[in-house]
Parts: structure tokens; C-alpha cells; sequence
């Protein structure tokens, strides 16, 4: 049975959310559970963007969990989609892969090397796991399955019937219009380019609105029979006896068939997405900013699901997009973008749940790969500490709320939260030796030492990872075997002074406060202030002295200007190691 855990106060984006869809859950279907929805097309890898699509959901639902209500999380997976383009990286020597564009996604077969029997099954696994580590509890449908086990067969059929209707409220839409009396040729685009490239969110397969012909529109698309792709064109519909003729421009192959008893094709996206909204009684679900422009799917879909099949139009935000540091918007279909999955594998789920729970929907955000995920992880710490003491403002203690935890429960943690800038600066300069890290670990504080590097992970794990996967070889921390011994020699009386003091005062301050408070107060101690001075007591000079004696520091110790913080560096490289090359 899961944890019913106290709801959160009215202080967030989720819990304003979580009371418009009860209530209007009561409106429309008083008394059974609230259903949310996401859809995910398996077209490639399943990147952060379209992350959002599941978490601005999952988070409201699991507000209602935590209310007591029943809910149900849908992520419909688009595997019935067409391939339409081979992502970046995928296309082999023989260009065979380009092949499979215009055949569902579950009739091409997985990249190469693959464990999966297709490529939507390939492409989806990646993202159940990562939703599974990130708490996400779901409902998945497979449009494959739906489709070809006629599921949806009624609403073919009724979409059908309908054909002239549907036609019409596309028809207000389209931006490229065929000559009077004449319907756009099998191929031509009846949306913009821009339109097309631009679709987000679930399906938003580049398609057109539909099957025209000499016999007229139709908001069906027959998978060949021959070739089986979707380059086809229905030429001849009777509505009474459901039979179906289509040609295939790829192959030339034809058929005649019953649709009441044909399961090889889908409606149209414009069509299908209402459909199922209508279908499973969708009362909310988020889609892409680009849905904002005339003619979008949503906009269009929530014309076609009430006149057409009678039902109601979710309701629900359009997400802004999320970003990468140092990377342009995330495109599935041109690949070489991070996935949930390549961001748990440098951030605990707590981290990547903060950043989507943190800024409503229709923030945009970023997420750092680079340097930047340090700050972020001092940033976290600095919440966490702050709700522990109870000085956190609500809005804060809410979205750290529905990060570490869900209406099921705790998500697991790391025991002993250390730095994340300061492990991955260990990780760094021990190269991931446990015996090296847990020596340098177990004496940041001697006073509470670490016993084992189980009490440091996963978090440890994850700035290994980083470094490991995000750090260029060129920024890697070298420690030097021998003494820089001319550059010591070059010193001035000032320089050598400063070194004595740092060497003199190791063994008294070997500890990460200790160290810090050691370094940073060398020059003041060269200047005459006492080593406890603050900033406010002391002349500017002192901060450029300050940096003089760092990069001195750095240069006889990893050979460059900069590094890791020092006190960190200090205790890894030992304290031996550093009077030698210190020149003691």
C-alpha cells in the first residue's frame, strides 16, 4: 500500500495545480480517480526537455497521492510513430538504417549491439530506468499495442465518418492552400515547415494533416502492406461497408481491406491526440510552448476532441523548454543530447527532481554538465541545512519536499552529504584509488571521521562520474612527482617565508577547516594581521597577496595556476608529499 505523505502547503506552482485538477476532475467525472497524462515518442534518445513532459504531471500527481486521492499517471509511449529521420551518430557505413523511415518505430530494428527487439523498445528502456531511480510512478500504454489489437477501432471508425468535420477545423489552420476545388497532393505539407519542425511533446511526429487524394481527406494513415511504411494514399472509403482501398507511393503496392477489421495504420497525429484524450478522460497534461502558435496540435486538438468525439480538453500549462550549459535547444531526432539518464549518472534523483519541481512550467532552465553543477550542489546543501533548521521560506520547503521524497516515500539518499566540489576535486587527484579516497575522506574531520566510503555514496559515485565524463583530460589534476626546484630557488625572501609558515602550520591544522583557515591566512600573518581577520579589517592588498601565494601554491604542487581548492589538494596529496614539494 503506498505512504499517504502529508500535502504540502498551498505555496507552490504543483499544489495550485493539484486544486484546479481535482476540481475540475470532480466536474467532469465526479468520484473516479484523476487521470494525468504524458506522451513520449521513442524516436531517439529521450532527452531532459522531454523530461518536463513527465515531470510537470508527475509532480501534480503526486500532490493528489499525498491529498489521499486516487490518480493515475499515463505516459503514452508514440512507438506507433513513423521513423522519420536517423539521429546523429546512429547511420552505419551502408546507410541501411535510412531504409526504415516511414515504418513505425516498433517495426525498425534496435541500433546495433542492442539487447532490445526494436527501436522504440531500445530508446524506451533507457527512460523507464531513469524514472524508476527519479520515483516516477506511471501507467505506460503502448500505441503499438492499442493500435494493432484494435483498440481504438471504434474511433477510426468514427473519425472516419467524421472526415469532412475534421477537415474543416484543419482547414482554418493550414497555411499552404491548394488551388480552388483542389485538395493538397499526397507529400505536400498542409502546415508550415516551421510548424512542423518545431512540434514538442508527445508524437509531434512531423506529418501532414492527413491522407488527400482524388477521393478527398481522410485522417487515417494505412501502414503498406508491401513496404510497410506510411507513404500511402487512401483512394477509395465506404463508410457503410468499411471497405478501404489505398496505394503506396514508395512501392506501388495496393489493397482493399475492412477497416472494422484492420489493424496496420493510425490516425493521423492531430486526430490521434484528442482522440485519446476523449479515450482516457485526460482532465490534464502539459504541452511545448510551440503549441501556442495558430494551428498547433493542441490548439487543434481542442477543437477536434469536442466536436468530434465529444469529449473535453485537458487542461495544463505549456512547459518552456529546458536547456544545457553551452548547448542550443535539445532536438530527439538530431541526437548527441544528455538524457535523464547521463544526468543520474553525475547528480543524485534529488538534484534532477529539484530542478524540474523548482521553476513553474513556463520557466526555462538549464542544466550544467560543466562547473556549474558544483555551485548547484552547494546550492542544494545550503536548502538542505536551511529546512533541517526550520529558516527556509515555504515556497523553498515545498519543492525540497517533493525532492526527496514521494507520496510512496523517501527516495534513498546519500548518508553523509559531503561536498560535491570537494569529492570530485578527491576523485580527481586519487583517479578513483578507494584506499587513496577514503584515507583523504576519513581526515576533512578528524574529530568525526569517515569510517567508509559507503557513508559517502551515491553522491560520491556520481562526482567520479563527472569527473570522469565531463572533465577534459587537459583539466585533470596531475600532482608532481618531483620539486619545482628552480622555481623555489627563484623566490624572493617574501616567497620562502610564505612557505615556511604554510609547512610549519600543517600538522597543527591538518583538516579541512583547518587548511582553509591556514591558507587563507599565511599573507595576512606576511602582512602583520593576526590569521583570524576578517575581510573587513584588512586592506585590499591582502586579496591580491592572497592570490599571488595561491598560485604559487598551485604551481608547486600541480604545475598550472589553478586547481582543485586548496585545503582539499592539500589533504589529498598528503602531508609528507607536500613538504617535499614544498621544498622542506
Amino acid at each position: 500500500m503506498p505512504i499517504v505523505a502529508q500535502s504540502t502547503e498551498t505555496t507552490d506552482w504543483v499544489s495550485r495545480f493539484a486544486d484546479e485538477v481535482i476540481e475540475e476532475s470532480e466536474r467532469r467525472a465526479p468520484g473516479k480517480p484523476v487521470v494525468v497524462a504524458s506522451g513520449l515518442s521513442p524516436s531517439g534518445p529521450i532527452h531532459l526537455g522531454n523530461l518536463r513532459e513527465v515531470m510537470t504531471p508527475h509532480l501534480v500527481a503526486d500532490e493528489i497521492r499525498r491529498r489521499g486521492r486516487e490518480v493515475r499517471h499515463l505516459i503514452s509511449w508514440d512507438d506507433y510513430d513513423r521513423y522519420r529521420k536517423v539521429p546523429n551518430g546512429v547511420e552505419g557505413v551502408d546507410g541501411s538504417w535510412a531504409e526504415h523511415i516511414g515504418r513505425p518505430l516498433t517495426s525498425v530494428p534496435a541500433p546495433h549491439g542492442s539487447a532490445y527487439p526494436n527501436w522504440a523498445e531500445h530508446f524506451k528502456a533507457a527512460m523507464v530506468d531513469a524514472l524508476a531511480q527519479l520515483g516516477v510512478e506511471f501507467d505506460g500504454i503502448s500505441q503499438t499495442a492499442q493500435y494493432t489489437s484494435g483498440v481504438y477501432r471504434a474511433q477510426i471508425l468514427h473519425a472516419m465518418k467524421h472526415r469532412a468535420d475534421i477537415d474543416a477545423i484543419l482547414d482554418q489552420y493550414r497555411t499552404k492552400k491548394a488551388p480552388a476545388g483542389k485538395k493538397p497532393q499526397q507529400g505536400q505539407k498542409a502546415v508550415d515547415d516551421a510548424e512542423i519542425e518545431a512540434a514538442e511533446g508527445s508524437g509531434a511526429a512531423a506529418e501532414d494533416d492527413g491522407s488527400s487524394g482524388s477521393a478527398g481527406y481522410f485522417p487515417y494513415k494505412p501502414f503498406c502492406g508491401g513496404c510497410g511504411k506510411d507513404l500511402t494514399t487512401v483512394t477509395a472509403y465506404d463508410d457503410d461497408t468499411t471497405e478501404l482501398t489505398y496505394i503506396c507511393t514508395a512501392c506501388g503496392f495496393s489493397e482493399t481491406v475492412l477497416l472494422s477489421e484492420f489493424n496496420r495504420g493510425k490516425l493521423v497525429w492531430k486526430v490521434d491526440w484528442p482522440m485519446r484524450w476523449a479515450y482516457e478522460g485526460v482532465v490534464f497534461e502539459p504541452s511545448g510552448v510551440d503549441h501556442s502558435s495558430p494551428g498547433s496540435s493542441f490548439q487543434v486538438g481542442g477543437q477536434i476532441v469536442g466536436s468530434v468525439f465529444g469529449g473535453k480538453q485537458p487542461i495544463g500549462p505549456m512547459y518552456a523548454f529546458v536547456g544545457i550549459s553551452g548547448m542550443a535547444k535539445m532536438s530527439s531526432s538530431k541526437g548527441g543530447v544528455p538524457t535523464p539518464g547521463d544526468a543520474l549518472k553525475i547528480m543524485e534523483p534529488q538534484i534532477l527532481r529539484w530542478l524540474y519541481a523548482r521553476r513553474r512550467p513556463n520557466q526555462s532552465f538549464k542544466i550544467a554538465f560543466d562547473q556549474e553543477i558544483q555551485r548547484l550542489y552547494d546550492e542544494w546543501d545550503k536548502l538542505d541545512a536551511k529546512v533541517a533548521d526550520g529558516s527556509a521560506l515555504p515556497a523553498d520547503v515545498a519543492a525540497h519536499a517533493r525532492a526527496v521524497r514521494t507520496a510512496e516515500g523517501e527516495l534513498p539518499r546519500t548518508e553523509r552529504a559531503l561536498p560535491y566540489r570537494t569529492l570530485a576535486s578527491v576523485a580527481d587527484i586519487t583517479a578513483g584509488a578507494e584506499d587513496q579516497t577514503l584515507r583523504i575522506l576519513s581526515e576533512l574531520d578528524p574529530a568525526d571521521p569517515l569510517t567508509s566510503l559507503d557513508e559517502v555514496r551515491p553522491r560520491l559515485d556520481k562526482a567520479e562520474a563527472w569527473i570522469n565524463t565531463q572533465v577534459p583530460a587537459d583539466q585533470r589534476t596531475i600532482v608532481r612527482d618531483e620539486p619545482d626546484i628552480e622555481l623555489i630557488k627563484s623566490l624572493d625572501e617574501q616567497g620562502r617565508q610564505s612557505l615556511r609558515l604554510l609547512v610549519d602550520g600543517l600538522a597543527d591544522n591538518w583538516s579541512l577547516d583547518g587548511l582553509t583557515h591556514l591558507v587563507y591566512g599565511v599573507p595576512k600573518v606576511q602582512a602583520g594581521f593576526p590569521a583570524d581577520a576578517t575581510a573587513k579589517e584588512l586592506p585590499a592588498e591582502i586579496k591580491v597577496a592572497q592570490r599571488t601565494f595561491f598560485a604559487l601554491l598551485y604551481h608547486l604542487l600541480v604545475g598550472r595556476d589553478t586547481g582543485p581548492r586548496l585545503p582539499t589538494l592539500l589533504l589529498a596529496v598528503g602531508q609528507e608529499r607536500v613538504r617535499v614539494l614544498l621544498g622542506e
